[in-house]
């Protein structure tokens, strides 16, 4: 299916390779000098399928480790940053690997882009390697740098191979070339669309050349290219040894059947879920230096039969430095797409894109315009498109009770806490670089379970972060701790993952200069899911002049900042040129995982454990769990008859009275929207109604917030970790309960600014 412009929109310039807007169009206007090839057989018994499927799976992730093990960059070894993708020959996917997900969401975009503008001038041809980062053509950002190679069998491009490496620096005004103060694509790295960089088998010196000129570390960019050279290399290899073994037709023909069974699955699903709209807000804070303002981001989700349609409509427009493209947009959404309803398919999300339509509203900055500043797009704007898509989607699962299993709270590091720093190094050259421990994350509270702490982050299904070591080895840093941070996670019936923090002093050095760049500072962008709270919010915290090196020469190191003395410091977000000494302590924690469901049914003995093992602490059990314990340590317990008063008390200091649960007869049920919310008929009419009582509620064409009992409460109410959203902004932030106005159950919760209206997150298509 392809992929439109919202009506709203216009894409600027001519469809002449030079555009800085493009969106293919249903048919690709490909040069009659190359030729595609296109047959395939349907005659293939399940084990030569599943050998060949299997195969070419293996094959992508192959190409990742090769690029992995080839490359000296922290980036690709310790954090995985980076991806890998398999296409046919008209660039439609058959798989994704299994790495950072959004950076191969637009890969198909590129490969088509490709077709359409290169094949005449300069031509595709066997051997053939075109690199492009350029985000308005498909990259995430310039730091994210795209190898395309076409593998071409008798003559004819059978199929696509691509990877995307994350590079050490790639020009711009800020080391490391995250540049959180640009005022827009000029003031940052190098812009490539597709462009021949390895021809007939040679690598082009001159284009490398021009590619090089812009780093400040030209030779790690370098091994990085190479890295990426014989990862491709490996996997046309490997994918020509499976045709020149079955036959070109049968291994084609697999691929074809990878595709159409992902499809055929998807729509199984989508039968099972009923139409209607699902909407989230979110928000992102702080566009520039100085700035104290928030930005909304809107993400709606319409399922109408077989359909998908994805917009934002309703974000703010592009500013400042917090931006993506279109292209980073739809790659954030289709990570959501592929973890939540394509992971029993491999990531071989090629036959859901059949059914999903993207309909960016560009000139929002969640779809910018060129020349919008996009350096820190995936720690930003790509960060607060993807993570929305995990509640619209998870919403619309909850409509069935087999797919309510895969649904899943917002995950850790939802909006990621960059920490950019640079200086001189242990061994005297200049560096800039960027912290990658928030890549930890925290896995968000499922349907059934509780979340994973510090188990990455949703986006990279392998992801993992260096060892301390190697931060120190590679950086001039001492690293005083990393620690899992109580409390972090979302409370809720199940409870969200907790989330770490990381503390340092430079070391070998006489002093390092850094960047805050984050959001998700004042507003939590990890709200919880049927009633569950949201989890904390990034946070820094910076100690100048302390006593830590007369705690080394002790040969003892602090638990936590407040243990050391010194000058208490307000970190504020964006701000640029943070001089920090051996004597200054600085520490950054992520935010963790949301909660599910209302936090009063979580199992009180499960609590127990949980501040038994440190999850939780014991003010945060009584607080938001109405749990009362007993005891201490070995001997802690739960006291059941004062947790029972305890939970009783917070229904009724929700609604302000005694509950009264509704005693008329049960409404016939259509369907279980979700945990907390019914589709049920009355007078034969669809209704909306409390799944725990029984309460109708509204009419199914009404928005049921309107209709339930409303607590307005401030946003450190939601977790203890949370604190006042004016240090960072100006806007007024408010945690909204909406429970059942008879029984006081939880229905949804909102985070949001005080001034917004009530958001209707469920419209549903019904009679």
């Amino acid at each position: 299916m392809a992929d439109r412009p919202h009506p709203s929109s216009t894409t600027s310039g001519p469809h002449d390779g030079t555009t800085f807007s493009y969106i293919p169009g249903d048919t690709l206007a490909i040069h009659p000098s190359l030729t595609l090839h296109r047959e395939w057989t349907d005659k293939i018994d399940p084990i030569t399928y599943e050998v060949i499927r299997h195969n070419l799976w293996n094959i992508n992730e192959e190409l990742g480790m090769t690029i992995q093990r080839i490359s000296g960059s922290p980036v690709a070894m310790y954090a995985f940053d980076l991806n890998s993708s398999i296409f046919t020959e008209d660039g439609e996917f058959i798989y994704y690997g299994p790495y950072q997900l959004y950076m191969s969401g637009v890969s198909d975009v590129q490969v088509k882009w490709t077709l359409e503008y290169r094949s005449q001038n300069p031509g595709i041809f066997e051997d053939d390697m075109f690199l492009s980062n350029d985000p308005w053509v498909g990259a995430a950002h310039q730091m994210d740098v795209t190898l395309l190679t076409p593998v071409f069998w008798d003559g004819k491009l059978f199929c696509w191979i691509t990877n995307v490496l994350h590079q050490y620096d790639v020009g711009g005004i800020t080391p490391g070339s995250f540049c959180p103060n640009a005022r827009d694509s000029f003031d940052e790295g190098i812009l490539i669309p597709p462009v021949k960089i390895v021809e007939r088998g040679e690598l082009r010196r001159d284009i490398e050349g021009v590619y090089l000129r812009a780093s400040r570390k030209p030779y790690l960019v370098a091994l990085d290219l190479r890295a990426q050279i014989a990862g491709n290399n490996t996997a046309k290899r490997r994918i020509l040894g499976l045709i020149r073994r079955y036959g070109p037709e049968v291994v084609k023909g697999v691929m074809r059947k990878i595709i159409d069974n992902a499809e055929q699955a998807f729509l199984q699903k989508l039968a099972k879920l009923p139409d209607g709209v699902w909407r989230e807000r979110s928000y992102v804070e702080v566009a520039y230096v100085g700035d104290r303002k928030t930005y909304q981001v809107m993400l709606n989700m319409q399922k109408k039969g077989d359909r998908l349609v994805f917009d934002n409509a309703g974000t703010a427009p592009q500013v400042g430095a917090i931006n993506t493209t279109y292209s980073g947009w739809r790659g954030s959404i289709m990570t959501a797409i592929n973890e939540l309803l394509c992971w029993d398919q491999l990531y071989a999300i090629g036959g859901a894109l059949r059914h999903i339509e993207f309909q960016p509203s560009l000139g929002a900055f969640t779809s910018a315009a060129h020349p919008a500043s996009v350096s820190t797009a995936p720690v930003q704007a790509m960060e607060i498109s993807l993570y929305p898509a995990y509640n619209t989607i998870s919403k619309l699962l909850s409509g069935d009770p087999e797919l309510k299993r895969d649904a899943m709270c917002i995950g850790g590091t939802s909006q990621f806490p960059l920490t950019v720093f640079r200086g001189i190094d242990q061994w005297g050259e200049k560096f800039g670089y960027l912290l990658l421990d928030p890549m930890v994350g925290a896995i968000g509270a499922f349907s059934f379970r509780d979340g994973i702490a510090t188990g990455g982050q949703v986006r990279s299904p392998i992801c993992r972060i260096g060892n301390v070591e190697h931060n120190e080895q590679s950086f001039p840093l001492l690293v005083l701790y990393r620690r899992e941070n109580t409390d972090s996670g979302g409370a809720g019936k199940f409870r969200g993952g907790n989330s770490a923090a990381v503390s340092f002093i430079p070391h070998g050095t006489d002093g390092i200069v850094q960047d805050t760049e984050s959001s998700g500072a004042a507003i939590p962008t990890a709200p919880g899911l049927m009633g569950g709270y949201p989890a904390n919010t990034n946070y820094y915290r910076f100690k100048r002049g302390t006593d830590i090196q007369q705690w080394l020469a002790r040969r003892e190191i602090p638990g936590d900042v407040g243990e050391v003395s010194g000058e208490d410091v307000l970190l504020q977000l964006r701000q640029i040129d943070i001089q920090q000494g051996p004597d200054d302590v600085y520490e950054v924690a992520f935010a963790a995982g949301a909660g599910y469901g209302d936090p009063i049914e979580r199992d009180p003995e499960a609590v127990r454990k949980d501040v038994y093992l440190g999850d939780v602490s014991a003010h945060a059990a009584r607080e938001l769990f109405r749990v009362v314990l007993a005891g201490e340590e070995e001997d802690l317990r739960v006291d059941v008859t004062a947790t029972a008063a305890l939970r009783r008390q917070a229904v009724v200091e929700r609604l302000g009275r005694e509950p009264k649960p509704y005693a008329g007869p049960r409404l016939p049920l259509l369907r279980h929207l979700t945990d907390c919310l019914d589709l049920v008929k009355s007078d034969g009419r669809p209704w909306l109604g409390c799944a725990r009582c029984g309460q109708p509620l509204c009419d199914a064409h009404e928005n049921y917030k309107l209709h339930c009992h409303r607590i307005d409460r401030p946003i450190q109410a939601a977790n203890t970790l949370i604190g006042d959203p004016r240090r960072f902004i100006d806007d007024d932030v408010q945690f909204r309960q909406f429970c059942c106005p008879a029984c006081g159950g939880l229905v949804e919760n909102e985070v949001c600014r005080t001034a917004d209206p009530v958001l209707r997150d469920i419209e549903l298509d019904v009679e």
